[in-house]
């Protein structure tokens, strides 16, 4: 079939792909929450759906690792590839007991997450339940990110609790569900 300019439609040229339809229909998702409750809410939103997948992620690993908890060696190689397999660019900046220092170059999001900070809570609540599940405890901190116009996140995730900003996260303890 072809469009009344006489050019077949497949062979446009027009930046529409599922990929590129998901990103944008979430940015507008995120653009009207931020607009209608605010960014602090439009964060809170988030998070519960960061949450929701971040458990989703962490048992999927650690059935593929056949492990009830990842150990704090498997931790960061963990976040940095699951990130990897959505199309981030994050890599290990510093590691210590205390701490994991990461840097990316590149969001999953895409250009989507320019001036969409909510975004930024899916690292934030993925990489910390993720990191609360396995060692108990979790704050994180995104010092830097590209939804900010950083150019780059840096995102630190702490695993002692103490004076640094951040969110904190516990490990869900299963003897207290109802």
């Amino acid at each position: 079939m072809s469009a009344d300019s006489g050019h077949p439609l497949e062979t446009l040229s027009v930046d529409l792909t599922k990929d590129v339809f998901l990103r944008s229909m979430l940015r507008a998702l995120t653009g009207a929450l931020e607009d209608v409750v605010g960014l602090e809410e439009a964060e809170g939103y988030i998070s519960v759906v960061g949450r929701t997948l971040g458990s989703e992620i962490d048992r999927e690993y650690r059935t593929a690792l056949a492990v009830d908890r990842l150990n704090r060696a498997q931790l960061g190689q963990v976040l940095t590839n699951l990130k990897a397999r959505i199309d981030g660019d994050f890599t290990i900046e510093e590691e210590t007991e205390d701490r994991i220092v990461f840097h990316n170059t590149r969001c999953p999001f895409g250009r989507k997450v320019e001036n969409r900070e909510s975004l930024c809570m899916m690292t934030s609540n993925v990489f910390g339940l993720i990191a609360s599940e396995s060692q108990g405890y979790a704050k994180v901190s995104l010092e830097r990110t590209i939804a900010r116009g950083d150019g780059h996140c840096r995102v630190v995730v702490y695993l002692r609790p103490g004076r640094e900003e951040g969110r904190e996260y516990f490990r869900r303890d299963d003897d207290l569900a109802c």
